[in-house]
């Protein structure tokens, strides 16, 4: 039986799409959620498949909430629904991308001017154009795909203590101090985020973007800092067989130690070769 705190903390699902623009043009897809022994979820996933000029394309991505679901929510209703609706995304999509970031983080911050408690949250994206893959990470979830049976990173983490963040933030005139781990102005631990009003223009929502073949990319997994804290991202390798979106919480559950483990999990796979690699969920 699964270990979990409550029954509404696990929320998993799927499917399978057809694409135009690569060799099957099916792939599958899950996700799964997990509260873990925070007492409330901050965080969403959205998964969209949509035409736009005429192709076809599958966003997906995980936001990662903090001091609030607010900008979290904000950013599965909107970011996909900008970012598509960019007039260079097909043509410019990596400049179109971080145009949107950008404008987004903006629009939220001009709607939550009457706010007094301040919020944020990370974005992990992947966005399925054509033959390409475009990862957009803004914050420390992250993006690991599976190719040739190894786990590759696409995206890193943006954190206070890396050198070239922690540079950018002290030229704008911030700083990044010790307080039981590295924080922009003691306070937040990841460097980039939407929202956080208070620590502009020292946390950014400009995303970093790779741009990859989905040629030899057997999945791929977005996840919060929640699973990355308790699993490596070897966890991953190919193994010959892939585990279920619901079993994953599961398997966090067991390795949770502490209350600042998971507060969440999002999970999606990509195949590229061969339509059935996945189990159905």
């Amino acid at each position: 039986m699964m270990l979990k705190p409550d029954p509404d903390a696990l929320f998993s699902g799927g499917g399978i799409s057809f694409l135009a623009g690569n060799k099957t043009g099916r792939f599958s897809y899950g996700y799964s959620s997990f509260k873990g022994k925070r007492s409330s979820m901050e965080d969403f996933y959205e998964t969209r498949i949509s035409e736009v000029d005429g192709q076809m394309v599958a966003f997906f991505g995980v936001f990662d909430g903090h001091g609030g679901s607010r900008v979290a929510e904000y950013l599965k209703s909107n970011l996909f629904k900008n970012v598509s609706n960019h007039p260079d995304f097909v043509k410019d999509t990596k400049s179109a991308i971080v145009e949107v970031f950008k404008q987004t983080d903006i629009d939220y911050l001009n709607e939550d001017k009457g706010q007094l408690k301040d919020a944020g949250s990370t974005a992990s994206t992947v966005v399925l154009l054509g033959n390409r893959l475009y990862v957009a990470n803004v914050g420390d979830s992250r993006v690991v795909a599976c190719r040739s049976g190894s786990a590759i990173p696409l995206s890193n983490d943006h954190k206070p203590d890396r050198s070239d963040e922690r540079e950018r933030i002290e030229n704008a005139g911030g700083f990044v101090i010790w307080a039981g781990t590295w924080r922009v102005g003691g306070v937040l631990a990841v460097s980039r985020a939407f929202g956080d009003k208070m620590l502009k223009p020292y946390v950014v929502a400009e995303p970093e973007i790779q741009e990859e073949e989905i040629e030899g990319v057997e999945f791929f997994i977005i996840a919060s800092d929640g699973l990355w804290n308790v699993v490596s991202n070897k966890l991953w390798r190919w193994s010959g067989q892939y585990p279920m979106p619901r079993q994953l919480p599961e398997i966090l559950y067991k390795r949770l130690t502490t209350e600042e483990a998971v507060i969440i999990l999002h999970a999606l796979w990509f195949a590229s070769t061969i339509h059935d690699l996945l189990p159905s969920v």
